[in-house]
C-alpha cells in the first residue's frame, strides 16, 4: 500500500509538471525543467551500482569456486624460502600484465612474501620490459625462457645469484705401456701450438663428473675408458663469460687403444710416453702442469689416493660423494 501511494504521488507530480510546462509554452515563456540535486541523484546511482555489483559478486562467488580476487592476481606457487614463483604461459596485453603484477605485488607484500620469480617463455619476452619497469631485474636466461626476480622487503636481498661456476675436466689416461693419451686442439688458447695436452672438456648440465670425463675422452679421441678417480681440482675466477671455473683432474683407465680423433675440434691425438710428455717446455714452465705431473706420477706409483664417487641420497635429492676410500677404510 505504501509503495502504491508513493507511485501515485510521483505520477501526480509528473502530470503537474507537464501541465505547467504546457501553460508556460502557451504563454510564450521558455520551457524549464525542474532542478534535482545532483548529489542526490549521484548517491542514488552509486548506491544502486554498489548493490548490483554486490549481488553480482555474491552470485559469482557462490557459483564459481575461484574468487574475484584470484581473477585479478597472477597465478603463483610458494617456494621453500618465503617467496613465490609465477610462470607466464599465455599471451597478455602489457597494460593488463602491469595491472595484475601490481595487484599481485601488493597482495604478496601483505602476505609477508620475500622473493618473487617470474618465468617468461621466449614467445612472451615482450612482457619483460613491463616487469623491469615495476622493479624486476634479470636473473638468468636459457634457450627457451627468461627468469626475472624481485625482492619485496626493504632490506638487502638474499636471493641466490645465477650459476657462478663452469665445471670442466682434464683426463689423465695412461695405458700399461706407460703412455699417456694426449691431443692438440684446433681451437682455443692452444690453437696452432705444438703443445700436447690432456684431453679436456666441459661437464654438461645434469651430468656427473665421472660420466662427463668418460664422454669427453670418447668424443675427442674415440678411446673407450673407465673412470678411476678424481685426483685433484683447481678453482679460478673471471674465466669463460666472467664466470668462475672448476677444473677436475680425472684419472681414467683405457678400455681400448685405437684413436679416432674428432675432426671438428682435435688437430691430432696420440699415445705419448709419459716421460716425453713431462719434458715438454710448456709443461716445465707451467706451475699448474708441474703439480699435475707430480700428482699423476704419485698416483701411478701407488703413493697417492684420489677421490672415488659413491652414490648417496639426501632428503630431497640424490648425488655423488667423492672421497678417499683407502684412507677412510684403513682407519677402521
Amino acid at each position: 500500500m505504501m509503495m502504491s501511494c508513493r507511485l501515485a504521488k510521483s505520477f501526480s507530480f509528473i502530470r503537474l509538471f507537464f501541465l505547467r510546462s504546457s501553460n508556460n509554452k502557451n504563454n510564450g515563456s521558455r520551457l524549464r525543467f525542474p532542478q534535482f540535486p545532483a548529489d542526490a541523484f549521484s548517491a542514488f546511482r552509486s548506491s544502486r551500482y554498489r548493490s548490483v555489483m554486490s549481488a553480482s559478486s555474491s552470485s559469482s562467488s557462490s557459483s564459481n569456486p575461484m574468487s574475484r580476487e584470484d581473477a585479478t592476481l597472477l597465478p603463483s606457487v610458494e617456494d621453500k624460502y618465503g617467496g613465490v614463483r609465477t610462470e607466464m604461459t599465455h599471451p597478455m596485453d602489457p597494460s593488463l600484465f602491469s595491472s595484475l603484477l601490481r595487484a599481485s605485488l601488493s597482495n604478496w607484500t601483505l602476505q609477508g612474501k620475500k622473493g618473487v620469480w617470474i618465468k617468461l617463455p621466449k614467445h612472451l619476452i615482450g612482457l619483460a620490459e613491463t616487469a623491469v619497469k615495476e622493479g624486476f631485474w634479470f636473473h638468468h636466461a636459457e634457450k627457451d625462457y627468461l627468469m626475472l626476480v624481485y625482492w619485496i622487503p626493504k632490506d638487502v636481498h638474499t636471493l641466490p645469484a645465477n650459476a657462478s661456476h663452469r665445471v670442466r675436466i682434464g683426463a689423465y689416461v695412461i695405458n700399461h705401456y706407460k703412455e699417456v693419451l694426449v691431443v692438440q686442439e684446433k681451437t682455443g688458447r692452444f690453437q696452432g701450438q705444438s703443445f700436447w695436452k690432456f684431453p679436456t672438456g666441459v661437464v654438461n648440465e645434469g651430468e656427473d663428473i665421472h660420466d662427463g670425463s668418460v664422454r669427453e675422452v670418447k668424443e675427442g679421441t674415440g678411446v673407450d675408458t673407465e673412470f678411476v678417480q678424481i685426483l685433484a681440482f683447481r678453482q679460478t675466477h673471471k674465466a669463460f663469460l666472467e664466470k668462475s671455473d672448476l677444473f677436475f683432474v680425472c684419472m681414467l683407465k683405457p678400455l681400448s687403444l685405437e684413436i679416432n680423433a674428432q675432426e671438428s675440434e682435435i688437430e691430432a691425438a696420440q699415445w705419448m710416453p709419459w716421460e716425453e710428455y713431462t719434458k715438454q717446455p710448456f709443461v716445465q714452465n707451467n706451475e699448474l702442469l708441474r703439480y699435475m705431473i707430480d700428482i699423476c706420477s704419485a698416483k701411478t706409483d701407488g703413493g697417492y689416493e684420489g677421490f672415488t664417487p659413491i652414490r648417496v641420497s639426501a632428503p630431497d635429492q640424490q648425488g655423488n660423494l667423492y672421497y678417499n676410500t683407502r684412507d677412510l677404510h684403513s682407519g677402521h
